[in-house]
């Protein structure tokens, strides 16, 4: 997912920051697989990122991009999504 995306499934489109300070401040906490969200172009932000999604069999270049298409998480397309929209929720 990209940090847009999922200010978006929380219902705060506009919340893209938010995204990152919680992910960057409640990681280790709440044990948030922090790793597997990147920017809008797929792009990571750290190499330690980059080692865990490679560990998770994700394709990561040298300049830390992912392939989006192959990768992207689209939380709208899943069962729990269908239900919460068909509840009259986002």
């Amino acid at each position: 997912m990209s940090y847009g995306s999922v200010a978006r499934v929380a219902g705060n489109p506009g919340g893209t920051r938010q995204v990152v300070r919680i992910l960057h401040s409640c990681s280790e906490t709440y044990d948030l697989p922090w790793h597997r969200v990147v920017n809008s172009k797929g792009i990571t932000a750290f190499r330690e990122q980059d080692r865990l999604l490679r560990e998770e069999g994700v394709l990561v270049s040298e300049n830390g991009e992912i392939d989006l298409e192959a990768y992207l998480w689209d939380p709208t397309q899943t069962k729990c999504a269908s239900i919460r929209q068909s509840h009259g929720k986002p």
